[in-house]
């Protein structure tokens, strides 16, 4: 078998250096490394070799000859608010795994809801010839040719498919939980405004309100102020903060509320924090429940009853939907993908005291 050569500036090899030293030709090589469906043809002991000699070689494919040839930058921009601990960590897991195994790189922004990064940042994913963009949490309000799938955004554009959770169910789950555990009186703690969820949540709540017959107090509602927050207190937006702010006003005004439905697990978090500091007791004197099922969640002392959203897995399909629109442009492809949730059930609620 003939020595192998390795390029001195990359100090890997090519694939005609792997093809000559696997005595093999180039094209058989390429079909086992690409995983192609035409590689089922070859020998699995081949395919094996092939396998092996590039991993003990070192063998990295030449990445701009493979987008000269597929007029492809093998590039894509993911765009979010911000990369925070919970949902986005979780939702971005899935979104590098998917990429990493199509060998697709990624370039990501954090507009941190600044209209202005909103708008540039797309254009400058465009400068850098990405191939299609991933929006998590972010409205399209910009126009590209470029395919668009957006997790999370609720937007009905064309050239944009959109990942979501059905919000109607996933709240259902979380008020018929405390329903059934004798809870009439629930406070609501709503999402930011800018959130693109936060506005469908709070209509599937309103709507499973009416299903189970639950009124819903205004005196008994709060909402998140993300920005307003970060700018007061210097902390990050995903902070805890965003929770524990809103129920440290809820509380001075009442105390009438047996439960507590947050709009998110970070929020619930918080929430709880302030409901401790006021003397009440979790879940014994008020219910807390979160969204989201993030990974903290569980243990957190006492652990989060919350609505689980298949966070990686959103991930994954909207990565695996953008690459689909890449490869098969003219593709018919559904404006919306919807995820199902799930209730998770720990220590943070249960049944109301007697006479509550």
């Amino acid at each position: 078998m003939p020595r192998i050569k390795s390029d001195p500036k990359s100090g890997h090899v090519n694939l005609k250096a792997l093809a000559e030293h696997l005595e093999l030709s180039q094209t058989t090589v390429s079909l086992v490394l690409n995983d192609s469906p035409s590689a089922k043809s070859i020998p699995q002991e081949t395919r094996k070799r092939v396998m092996e000699a590039a991993q003990k070689l070192n063998y990295r494919p030449n990445y701009f000859a493979r987008s000269l040839r597929q007029n492809r930058s093998m590039s894509v921009g993911v765009l979010a608010p911000d990369l925070s601990e919970g949902y986005f960590t979780r939702v971005m897991s899935g979104v590098v795994a998917e990429l990493t195994a199509a060998q697709y790189f990624y370039f990501t922004a954090c507009h941190d809801w600044r209209p202005e990064l909103i708008a540039e940042y797309p254009r400058l994913f465009l400068e850098r010839a990405v191939d299609g963009i991933l929006l998590l949490n972010t409205p399209v309000e910009f126009e590209v040719s470029l395919p668009i799938v957006a997790i999370s955004a609720h937007e009905s554009k064309p050239n944009v498919t959109n990942v979501l959770l059905d919000h109607e169910r996933a709240v259902f789950l979380a008020l018929e939980h405390l329903y059934s555990l004798g809870h009439r009186k629930i406070a609501f703690m709503r999402g930011p405004k800018a959130i693109p969820d936060s506005e469908y949540r709070w209509e599937g709540i309103q709507k499973a309100a009416r299903t189970l017959g639950l009124k819903l107090d205004p005196a008994l509602m709060t909402r998140i102020d993300a920005t307003g927050w970060k700018m007061k207190s210097g902390l990050h937006p995903m902070s805890p903060e965003i929770g524990y702010e809103p129920m440290h006003q809820l509380l001075e005004r009442t105390r009438d509320f047996t439960a507590v439905f947050c709009f998110n697990d970070i929020a619930a978090i918080g929430a709880s924090r302030a409901l401790s500091e006021a003397g009440l007791k979790v879940p014994t004197d008020v219910s807390v429940v979160g969204f989201d099922d993030i990974q903290s969640a569980a243990f957190f002392t006492p652990s989060l009853t919350t609505v689980r959203q298949p966070l990686q897995e959103m991930g994954r399909r909207g990565a695996r939907l953008l690459l689909d629109r890449i490869a098969n442009p003219k593709g018919d492809y559904a404006a919306a993908v919807v995820m199902q949730p799930e209730l998770v059930v720990r220590e943070s609620t249960g049944p109301t005291q007697a006479g509550a």
